[in-house]
């Protein structure tokens, strides 16, 4: 398992444009996916240990951002299943149900929007305004394989908010960490 932090936030850098099935049967665009005030695309998976360390924080976040700040939330799975089973189709329609995501949950079976995203690891947190512009780029909290304090900063709701209410992320951002994406083979 190789772990990896994200890159320093590209402020102003544009979303990316998708169509992806979501485990709920349905094909999501980035159109659909985005909220008032924002969207928080995140490439996570079933597997990774930073992902299963804070999944619960990662729903009752995406649940708060949704309800009380109009910023909308999106999950993207992007890594090859053929390696690692235990992040198919059919299960990450179990642990969508499971922890009862507040968003969608993708599959991004040729990994391309991923590469498109520059995502590097599970999870990757990339939140953007209302004009879709990058505005964080770091991570959830100071969890790592095991989850922080319950009363740790909060960085990325924190952040999120800051984006809902000025249209603008913190300057100061500290990365996300976690396993790398499980890239397929080249042919």
């Amino acid at each position: 398992m190789v772990s990896l932090e994200t890159p320093v936030c590209d402020f102003g850098r544009p979303a990316v444009d998708f169509s992806l099935p979501g485990v709920d049967g349905r094909t999501w665009t980035l159109q659909d996916c985005r909220g008032e005030k924002g969207l928080l695309v995140m490439f996570i998976c079933n597997h990774c240990p930073y992902v299963k360390a804070v999944r619960d924080r990662i729903v009752r976040d995406a649940r708060e951002l949704k309800e009380k700040y109009g910023i909308n939330s999106v999950a993207i799975m992007s890594n090859d299943p053929s390696d690692y089973p235990e992040d198919s189709f059919d299960n990450m329609k179990q642990v969508a149900e499971e922890f009862d995501f507040p968003f969608p949950y993708l599959l991004d079976e040729t990994q391309e929007v991923a590469k498109a995203y520059g995502a590097v690891c599970t999870p990757d947190f990339f939140g953007y305004n209302a004009d879709l512009e990058l505005q964080y780029r770091g991570r959830l909290d100071e969890s790592r394989k095991e989850a922080a304090a319950p009363d740790v900063k909060r960085d990325l709701f924190e952040a999120m908010v800051l984006v809902a209410e000025t249209g603008q992320g913190p300057a100061e951002q500290i990365p996300s960490m976690g396993c790398s994406i499980k890239w397929k083979e080249e042919a």
